[in-house]
């Protein structure tokens, strides 16, 4: 389960990566023509971040970024050694 978020369970998508050429026509020019059109893939920015769990223990997990903005998960509170 690589490139995989542990909670919503975002993945790669396949999209098309277009190639243009020209000047737009509201810059003057006589329009944007496509030269090419390939396959590609967007991936999901997965971070590798301590999750607290609801027993109190943490466990490394692959989160992506808006499941961390949105509050989906609680990271792990470190704790200072030898206080």
């Amino acid at each position: 389960m690589a490139r995989v978020c542990e909670i919503c369970n975002k993945q790669a998508q396949i999209g098309n990566s277009v190639e243009t050429r020209g000047k737009a026509k509201y810059l003057g020019g006589v329009g944007t023509k496509i030269t090419g059109i390939t396959r590609r893939k967007f991936k999901p920015n997965l971070q590798r971040i301590r999750v607290a769990q609801e027993d109190g223990s943490s466990r490394r997990m692959k989160v992506c970024t808006q499941c961390i903005r949105s509050g989906n998960i609680r990271k792990a509170v470190v704790t200072k050694p030898f206080v």
